[in-house]
């Protein structure tokens, strides 16, 4: 360990000054890695750890590593009428557990059991946090439960795994998503402690907010703030403090901006996302609107039709399936924001017509392994089912058999596409037929019709843009197929184009 290393040198001056205090103080050391069974005893989970031993009882010391900030410490442990303070984590149970959550503005709850070995670790983590905390003005308490002993109070909030961690406000519990050591403690509870909204009370603001925004912005609106719907409002915030960025004003100049009216809450994007088919959504809040109903407003309406999946969000934005994610280089700096949004307005296309789906364009850089774990993905191609049967002058093409049968450099294939409703289709069937059997013993010439209203066309080469369509996909040129326009429609005009542009005919020089 190199802060280990580091401070060596200091616990050697301080080894030698205790030996000579009177009376003399020992000092010693354990390596941690070796002595493993002593190292969980003492609940050792970093190094160096210091640990004060006055009659065999652990004091922990989490002071400067110095010598004379050390000295002093030891010294004064050393006192025979000194006492280890009181801890700053309160005690609860099922006596003092609602007095004090419902009195407390904010205040982190522990339930824990005395044999879990996370619990174990958490503990001075938690008991330095609460010490820490208890500094602030005002302070923040933690406090802990005996979940194994307070069953009923355990059991009144769910509590089934250890240690489980939740903040309560005037009695109301929320989530604890916040780090588990102490300085992350400290400063998510610090944070926690403000207030889930910040006041907007200009409309530069909140245009600043709009235009230069990475993530949904939500703005409440009320009247002042002793309006009984914007304290519903900051409840239905709380729980989702850690998703949200949430604003609130009293401004009729933002309200009037926001075409909203007091009571409503505002759920906008970005200008960056903004489309012609999205709008701001709002919700009316009311008296006996629950937090609930406002905050499955908000989760519903998080995401803009076609949004910009980041590392930094995924967890958050993107949890929901199906997703559907658009690879390329996303930067909405300056220099390249025409581009993203270029190739973002295709994709807004799609999306408009698949609500159910969620849409997002991502960087490919970001996601290259996401990428490469995915491998090469087959392309969906609508197609009936394969025929059982090949048999038969005229042969049956399906999109799933146009590759090895249409574009086969073997054959010269002749293919029309039809529509089972289309009139002209139905006229010219018995003519195909005859064709087809008038060259049935070409070897080297495939006479095919697919529906192409139940089929992919999957080569752009073969574009049907009415029926039917005839195309002649010559051998080795199947990329550069001959269109057939003009002619008529009949055994003879059909023949005709055949013998004009085959050249695997065996009895052309007949004909």
């Amino acid at each position: 360990c190199g802060h280990c290393k580091q401070f060596a040198p200091e616990y050697e001056k301080i080894a030698q000054t205790l030996k000579e205090s009177d009376p003399p103080i020992p000092v010693a050391k354990v390596d941690a890695t070796k002595e493993t069974v002593l190292s969980s005893r003492f609940e050792v989970s970093g190094y160096p750890t210091i640990k004060i031993l006055k009659k065999g009882e652990p004091v922990d010391y989490d002071g400067d590593r110095t010598e004379k900030a050390v000295v002093v410490k030891v010294k004064e442990v050393a006192q025979p009428d000194w006492k280890p303070p009181p801890e700053a984590t309160m005690v609860l149970t099922k006596d003092n557990f609602d007095d004090a959550v419902n009195n407390a503005d904010i205040i982190l709850v522990e339930f824990y059991a005395p044999w879990c070995g996370h619990c174990k670790h958490l503990a001075p983590e938690y008991e330095k946090a609460a010490k820490e905390l208890n500094k602030r003005t005002p302070p923040i308490p933690l406090a802990k439960v005996d979940a194994t002993a307070e069953t009923e109070v355990a059991s009144r909030f769910n509590v089934t795994g250890y240690p489980t961690l939740k903040i309560f406000r005037k009695g109301k519990a929320f989530e604890y998503n916040g780090p588990r050591e102490k300085f992350g403690i400290v400063d998510y509870m610090s944070d926690q402690a403000g207030p889930p909204s910040k006041p907007v009370q200009t409309l530069k603001q909140v245009q600043e907010f709009i235009k230069d925004g990475d993530d949904v912005v939500i703005v409440g609106v009320f009247s002042s703030d002793q309006d009984a719907t914007y304290e519903i409002y900051l409840d239905a915030c709380n729980s989702l403090r850690d998703d949200y960025k949430f604003l609130h004003t009293f401004s009729t100049e933002v309200a009037k901006f926001l075409q909203s009216s007091s009571g409503q809450a505002v759920v906008m994007q970005p200008e960056k996302f903004h489309s012609k088919y999205e709008k701001s959504n709002y919700f009316t809040i009311k008296d006996s609107t629950s937090a609930l109903e406002i905050q499955e407003f908000f989760s519903n309406h998080a995401l803009p039709l076609v949004g910009h999946r980041k590392q930094s969000n995924d967890a958050k934005r993107y949890t929901k399936r199906p997703l559907v994610v658009v690879y390329y280089g996303v930067d909405f700096s300056f220099d390249y924001r025409v581009a993203t949004q270029f190739w973002r307005s295709k994709v807004l296309e799609v999306a408009k017509d698949f609500p159910e789906y969620t849409f997002a364009i991502a960087d490919e850089e970001d996601y290259a392994e996401e990428l490469k774990s995915l491998g090469k993905l087959q392309a969906v191609i609508k197609s009936q089912p394969i025929p059982k049967s090949t048999k038969g002058p005229v042969k049956v093409v399906v999109g799933k058999t146009f590759e090895d049968l249409v574009m086969d450099n073997k054959n010269d294939v002749l293919i029309e596409f039809y529509a089972p409703w289309c009139g002209h289709c139905k006229k010219l069937e018995p003519e195909y037929l005859a064709l087809a059997k008038k060259f049935k013993h070409e070897k080297n010439l495939v006479i095919a019709k697919m529906d192409a209203t139940a089929n992919d066309v999957p080569h752009d080469s073969y574009k049907v843009e009415g029926f039917p369509t005839i195309y002649f996909a010559p051998s080795n040129k199947k990329q550069n197929p001959v269109k057939f326009e003009g002619g008529n429609r009949d055994l003879k005009g059909l023949t005709k184009f055949l013998e004009q542009h085959s050249t695997k005919l065996t009895g052309k020089d007949e004909l």
